[in-house]
């Protein structure tokens, strides 16, 4: 028999069924099906994996746009579904179907194949299968990271994966430093940005230098104390520069990295003093203000949201904490170590960082929650809601939300007496 070519995509409804099992709906009570017939689990589960297989055979096609599609699938179902005993038994295939895509595909295919690389260590966790991953991957993603002649998407791709799979699976120190000095080698390149002329840090580059710089401050997260000193001093004067870029990310980026290194430069030393705080603080709160016509509105939404909080970390020393609930569970985000580290994983698991969180013994590790919440099929039944119960929440809500914003819109309340 030839290779499954007929094998359809892989799509949120294959994990539906069996996701529904665990605690992934939790948070959205419309994910539960109504009272409907039972369903084999068993062989639901044999259903997917045997989609997956035909995925990673069709990692080995001839086409590219074949290639391409199965390394898109097989992401969504990472994201998506724990598999972690699947996988093991096949990750050495799986590593050699990544590697082969990074070094011999094109731009779109190697960008897919190191997002694949991402969460085939995050499906693993930190253990010696995943420095075997590692090891294999490191210095292909390095080369593609430093290859001028590559395409600024896969070297963006890769330059993020090079950061996530080091802080997941490295325990050599050695390692860190050298994926680290890979990364600074990339992004440094934009502090020259206003006196080069050749051209190397264009704005062309400049997707590929916001993110070496937070793969860079991912790692940053992890070093022992005295390194962090020695990357403080290194780039604490420099990185302001950055906040003058032409670009929304970048700007971003910096001004995140900038409260991040105060927070750590303030653990390390309770007396830290920056000589320059006058001057850096009137650039944050000119961006924290900003009102330039020539930028679109969510921009400046978006940028005055941010450096308001960045303003607070290097002025007042204050983080605004966050809630983020996922299933039964909450966990609160209080430092920018915490918010760095959960960016990070929700922008390559998007919709399934809660499942993860819920489910995930390594994510579970890092964001220190302890071993996942078993929950009984009582429990399960007690917090599904009706469908009709749901159509009445959302009516009584609708009806609140319309009052209260009528009295608003109202012209007659503003109305006043003039004379």
């Amino acid at each position: 028999g030839g290779q499954p070519r007929n094998v359809q995509p892989f799509s949120d409804e294959d994990a539906s069924i069996e996701t529904m099992s665990h605690c992934s709906g939790f948070s959205d009570p419309a994910s539960f099906t109504e009272d409907g017939p039972e369903v084999d689990e068993e062989a639901t589960q044999e259903d997917l994996e045997y989609k997956l297989k035909g995925f990673i055979d069709l990692t080995l096609d001839k086409s590219a746009k074949t290639r391409q599609a199965a390394l898109e699938s097989l992401k969504s179902a990472f994201s998506s579904k724990i598999l972690y005993e699947f996988i093991m038994e096949r990750r050495m295939t799986l590593t050699d179907s990544i590697e082969r895509c990074i070094k011999k595909g094109k731009s779109d295919e190697q960008c897919a194949a190191a997002g694949l690389a991402c969460l085939l260590c995050v499906q693993m966790g930190s253990g010696i299968e995943s420095e075997e991953i590692f090891k294999t991957l490191g210095p292909v993603l390095k080369k593609i990271v430093c290859d001028g002649t590559a395409s600024v998407q896969a070297r963006q791709a890769c330059a993020t994966c090079l950061g996530i799979c080091c802080f997941i699976v490295t325990d050599d120190i050695t390692e860190l430093y050298s994926t680290m000095e890979c990364l600074e080698n990339i992004f440094t390149k934009a502090y020259q940005r206003d006196r080069d002329t050749n051209g190397v840090s264009s704005t062309h580059n400049t997707v590929l230098h916001v993110s070496a710089l937070l793969a860079w401050t991912l790692l940053l997260t992890i070093c022992p104390m005295n390194e962090v000193k020695k990357k403080i001093e290194m780039h604490l004067h420099k990185l302001p520069s950055l906040l003058s870029c032409d670009d929304l990310n970048m700007r971003i980026a910096a001004g995140e990295t900038l409260a991040l290194l105060f927070e750590l430069a303030r653990e390390t030393d309770a007396d830290f003093f920056y000589e320059d705080m006058e001057l850096l603080t009137e650039k944050l709160r000119a961006l924290a203000t900003d009102g330039n016509k020539h930028r679109a509105k969510v921009d400046k939404r978006k940028q005055r949201s941010v450096f308001r909080d960045v303003l607070r970390a290097v002025e007042e020393r204050d983080f605004p904490t966050e809630m983020v609930k996922f299933g039964p569970e909450r966990m609160y985000i209080d430092c920018w170590v915490k918010k760095q580290t959960y960016d990070t994983f929700k922008e390559i698991l998007g919709s399934g960082m809660q499942y993860h969180l819920q489910s995930n013994d390594f994510l579970r590790n890092v964001f220190e929650l302890g071993p996942p919440v078993m929950l009984d099929a009582a429990t399960l039944k007690t917090m599904k809601i009706s469908r009709f119960e749901r159509h009445l929440y959302n009516s009584a809500a609708f009806k609140a939300r319309t009052k209260a914003r009528s009295k608003c819109r109202d012209k007659r309340a503003d109305v006043g007496e003039f004379f």
